[in-house]
């Protein structure tokens, strides 16, 4: 994996540096070919055929003329002004172009060309050469290595891309990192019936990044939702606060390709092992208010039903159907998801009562039998779409031989486009060719193919609803000692060590106000003794050797110490099991704490993300069971409230078998202050505290085991 950018900050103020890009009056196409299957050609061609509102000048040495334009040798002889080119020239030419578009006062140059940092070596120093240009010049630049850009609006018309397709004009705005991917994306979406306000393909982000277009296309006027195909974050740092904002209005969906386990790292610790980049990619994107989509399909089905820009305000879905088939397989997807069957009310049934045959159900699903035509959808629609219990709608239509399809299509089309709620419909058996489908694409009317894909939608769209509601309060501010934290870790890495000491990890605790079972650490039998009195038995007995990752698994725990000759006992034991191999060990004695239900809290760090914050059901199954909840760091309230309510296990934290619960509130205040913990303390780099004993009623919750991993910055 590659190491983890440092980010620099924004170069300009993206939202309007970028306008010379998707906004340009003049547009020079340098390597323009009269050639009509090569790529300079197919952009002039687009440009022009597509209708660009502005002038298009064609730049080749060799050619007098491309695509019935006048050409010119370099974009410094065009006598206007240029406001955009895009660069299609051999590699070893690209910065003699950008430097030339440079002086000429370009303001965004789109690099097609390929063979820079993709290839490693000598393409990374002339992409590093390339991007000094552009700041030199004050250009901002797509690429290199792309497919294009464009923007559907009718002020501008501009399809610099060399795609075959011309998407339809609509409010959705697309960015792709693969230029191969993105000709399709245009291609379905046309066919598909979304359309696009602007599309992108940032091929390898050398300047303008995924957090530059979310930026820019958050107060683009034209753009009502955002699409994202990313193969790798480049700014995990500006991206996180950027897509936040955006997302509270307006929807971004992404798919992040790359969700293959690639094993994990050797880690000393327990959450070190369970992390890795996915659960880095899903916690980010949940935090950011962003919807992740598993595959291009599912985000091309969601895409179209939130193009509506209708968010259901429940989870109660209506389903009108002429079949039984599709709306039991909608009900038991919707059920299977998560989402809930409304129940009709006593006025909605009766009208439904008058309104259709005895064998027809008025209960949800609504089945209005193969006889039903576009008047009876028509009236029930109407009546189910007015309960004040159904916050989504799916109407299903199965095609009869004697009922007229487009007919039907149309009353869908109607109540799609009257609707307030999300309404769906879902036409088997109807290819993308068919007059009715044709109708509903028309009237921007969500349409599926299959009763199990609309449901699918359907739950997205109440996800997206739940993360813009999603509280944005900021972290409380504790008071700690962060001085004395930091003068024990800068004084172990002093040492050359990168894992706390038992004294250490104490002060550390005590630092940020995290209790810790009563303890203490000793070097003698005699120590041990006059120790154990103060604590008290029941005692443990822990082997306290630094390098030793899991005591546990390695017999470096021994419960139940009820007396001084138990006591005695243990020592000789951890003494036969460790002290040959470390012999400066230790004795850690503890009170035994057994009341409570056994949580771990970790942190770990992601060489992309950063840090990461885990917290789960804990103790020797931590890594079993593998219950646990990332978010990155930093955390908010709410950050910390679901990670706690996150885990599958939540109900032995609210008391399970005739258990008491547990202080929830208490936890979540612990992941808060670990979050302030890695602000204050960079160095830390792994971090467990398992098991982490959260006690009935918040009455003795304390760590009972701890591991600190340190690391220089």
């Amino acid at each position: 994996m590659a190491s983890r950018p440092k980010y620099k900050g924004p170069k300009t103020n993206t939202a309007t540096s970028l306008d010379a890009l998707f906004r340009p009056r003049s547009i020079a196409v340098v390597g323009a070919s009269k050639r009509v299957n090569q790529i300079g050609h197919q952009i002039v061609r687009n440009l022009v055929e597509g209708n660009f509102t502005g002038p298009v000048y064609p730049v080749n040495p060799k050619a007098s003329v491309v695509h019935s334009t006048h050409c010119f040798n370099k974009v410094s002889a065009i006598p206007g002004k240029v406001d955009l080119a895009v660069i299609v020239v051999p590699a070893s030419h690209v910065l003699q172009a950008a430097r030339d578009c440079g002086k000429k006062g370009v303001g965004g140059i789109v690099v097609i060309t390929a063979g820079f940092s993709e290839v490693g070596g000598q393409g990374q120093a002339l992409q590093d050469e390339l991007v000094a240009i552009c700041d030199k010049y004050g250009m901002r630049m797509i690429g290199p290595n792309c497919m294009g850009i464009l923007n559907t609006a009718n002020d501008f018309s501009m399809n610099a891309s060399f795609a075959d397709t011309q998407p339809i004009r609509g409010s959705a705005a697309f960015l792709s990192q693969s230029g191969a991917l993105g000709a399709a994306i245009l291609s379905d979406s046309r066919s598909l019936g979304l359309g696009l306000s602007q599309f992108a393909s940032v091929g390898n982000r050398a300047d303008v990044s995924p957090a530059d277009l979310l930026e820019y296309w958050g107060e683009d006027e034209d753009t009502t939702e955002i699409l994202l195909y990313l193969e790798a974050f480049g700014e995990p740092e500006r991206f996180m606060p950027i897509a936040r904002r955006v997302s509270r209005k307006k929807p971004i969906l992404v798919v992040k390709s790359g969700r293959t386990a690639r094993g994990a790292k050797a880690a000393i610790s327990h959450t070190g092992s369970l992390a890795g980049s996915e659960a880095a990619v899903d916690s980010l994107l949940y935090q950011c208010g962003v919807l992740r989509v598993d595959s291009m399909k599912e985000l091309f089905a969601m895409a179209s039903a939130v193009q509506t820009g209708k968010l259901p305000n429940g989870r109660r879905l209506a389903i009108v159907t002429n079949a039984g088939g599709p709306g039991i397989l909608a009900t038991d997807a919707i059920v299977s998801k998560g989402l809930a069957m409304a129940d009709l009310g006593a006025k909605t049934t009766a009208k439904l009562h008058k309104l259709l045959p005895p064998e027809a159900s008025v209960h949800n699903p609504v089945d209005l039998i193969a006889s039903a035509d576009a008047k009876r959808f028509d009236d029930v629609l109407k009546v189910v779409r007015a309960d004040p219990g159904v916050d989504m709608v799916l109407a299903i239509f199965v095609a009869p031989i004697m009922i007229d399809a487009e007919s039907v299509a149309r009353v869908f089309a109607k109540h799609g486009k009257a609707s307030k709620k999300p309404f769906l419909t879902c036409l088997p058996g109807k290819d993308q060719n068919d007059q009715a489908i044709r109708v509903l694409h028309e009237a921007g009317v969500p349409n599926y193919r299959f009763p199990e894909e609309a449901a699918a939608v359907l739950t997205g769209l109440r996800k997206l609803k739940k993360l813009r509601e999603r509280p944005n309060e900021k972290a409380p501010k504790f008071r700690v000692q962060k001085k004395k934290a930091r003068d024990l870790v800068e004084g172990a890495l002093a040492e050359g060590r990168e894992l706390l000491n038992g004294t250490e990890l104490f002060g550390l605790m005590k630092a940020y106000g995290i209790a810790v079972v009563p303890s203490s650490l000793v070097s003698t039998r005699e120590e041990a003794l006059k120790k154990a009195k103060k604590l008290g038995f029941p005692l443990v007995a822990k082997a306290e050797i630094p390098e030793l990752s899991h005591k546990s698994d390695s017999g470096g725990v021994i419960l139940g110490i009820r007396d001084r000759e138990d006591l005695l006992d243990a020592l000789d034991t951890l003494e036969q099991r460790f002290a040959k191999t470390y012999p400066k060990m230790e004795f850690l004695l503890q009170s035994m704490r057994s009341e409570g239900v056994e949580t771990f809290f970790g942190a770990a760090s992601d060489p992309v993300f950063g840090k990461m914050l885990a917290f789960g059901l804990g103790g020797i199954h931590v890594e079993i069971l593998k219950d646990v909840v990332f978010r990155v760091h930093p955390l908010t309230p709410a950050d910390a409230s679901e990670m706690v309510n996150g885990i599958r296990s939540v109900m032995m934290l609210e008391g399970a078998r005739g258990k008491p619960p547990v202080n929830k509130a208490e936890l979540e205040d612990l992941l808060l202050r670990l979050s302030q913990m890695l602000t204050d303390v960079p160095e830390i780099a792994e971090l467990d505290l398992n098991p982490f004993l959260a006690g009935y009623d918040g009455q003795g919750s304390c760590v009972l085991d701890m591991r600190v991993g340190i690391k220089g910055c």
